[in-house]
């Protein structure tokens, strides 16, 4: 090991001994590290206009797009991890499934998978049909430094209620309707999209990622036995297809407090929590031996600087006593916050937790 090099051997020490990185190894940190979901997005005029006229998919496609839009966030607000710039999509269109994100709507999918026959549409996934993120994480990892990059990929659950739904969904009627009537078809449906989505991780983790986390967005729609039966072992074969890269693995969905447990029980290092659950209660309930993720409401920036501040003290105080905290919101930036909002909170947090 070269004196560069982490004790793990892939990272760069500088990288590796970031505060976010010991956060999610729950080791002591100088300060609380802050980063954000959808950070980089339709909130920053800046991305805005390197977007105009590039339609989303096809700006997860352009390394150079891609390397700029993931580090517009870490320049203007100064958080202490980058997150890849992608869609949960990506990795569905590039083994060839018809499928576009529309604007104002989210990802549709020209042909659902409804049957049986329809699972042989989803090939395995090969570092050449994503040759893009490697050329993409390879610039970024030279730009940023000591800054840590997050690779992520959508959760075998939330990718199959897109694919089965045909698009966005607030029942589930569809997909759930597989996982009830067709267990079988509805096991082998999301064992085949947890060996997608390990394959896209483990080529972002390759290039250079430093963590990774799975969003599984709308798993909060589940019972914890439905998830345990049909949902967890697919989750579960994603975790353990990377656990040897020795990576920090962060899971995350929304409205998942009657879940929380479970989903560290996956396999992750870090479980993420949205706004519904306090971070002492969150730790509660999933036990000891994970960092926690989280865990202010977003709508909360939309509020004075002195309702923010106030709202992450609470947040902070909650996480006191936590092994490791990372501070996220509980869901994503949304588009009409204030950008100067989220460089305030980062230097709030930064100021408040500083040892």
């Amino acid at each position: 090991m070269s004196a560069n090099e982490s004790p793990a051997g892939r990272q760069p020490t500088a990288t590796y001994d970031s505060p976010f990185m010991k956060a999610c190894r729950r080791e002591p940190v100088p300060h609380t590290p802050v980063w954000f979901m959808r950070q980089a997005g339709r909130s920053l005029p800046e991305y805005r206009k390197v977007r105009a006229g590039v339609p989303m998919l096809e700006s997860c496609m352009r390394p150079e797009l891609v390397t700029e839009i993931t580090l517009q966030p870490v320049r203007r607000h100064g958080v202490d991890a980058a997150i890849y710039f992608s869609d949960i999509v990506v990795p569905l269109k590039a083994i060839g499934l018809d499928l576009d994100i529309k604007p104002g709507v989210g990802p549709v999918v020209e042909e659902p998978i409804r049957t049986r026959a329809d699972l042989a549409r989803l090939r395995d996934l090969t570092p050449e049909d994503v040759s893009y993120v490697t050329e993409a994480i390879g610039l970024l990892t030279r730009e940023l430094g000591p800054t840590p990059l997050i690779g992520f990929a959508g959760a075998p659950f939330t990718l199959a209620s897109y694919l089965v739904e045909g698009g966005p969904s607030r029942t589930y009627e569809n997909a759930k309707a597989m996982m009830y009537g067709d267990p079988e078809l509805w096991a082998d449906l999301l064992d085949r999209l947890a060996d997608i989505t390990a394959a896209f991780l483990k080529v972002q983790i390759e290039a250079g990622a430093s963590a990774v986390q799975l969003f599984d967005s709308w798993v909060g729609a589940l019972a914890p036995a439905d998830y345990r039966r049909s949902v967890m072992p697919a989750s579960v074969k994603v975790f353990e297809a990377v656990a040897g890269y020795g990576v920090p693995r962060i899971h995350f969905g929304v409205g998942t407090g009657e879940l929380l447990k479970l989903m560290g029980d996956a396999g992750a290092d870090v479980v993420g929590v949205d706004w519904r659950v306090p971070l002492d209660e969150a730790a509660r309930r999933v036990g000891p031996g994970k960092a926690l993720q989280g865990n202010l409401d977003p709508t909360v920036l939309f509020a004075s600087t002195e309702v923010v501040e106030t709202r992450t003290r609470e947040v902070l105080d909650a996480a006191a006593g936590l092994e490791g905290h990372v501070f996220n919101l509980g869901h994503g930036v949304m588009p009409s916050i204030d950008p100067d909002a989220l460089t305030r909170l980062v230097e709030y947090v930064h100021t408040q937790t500083a040892r």
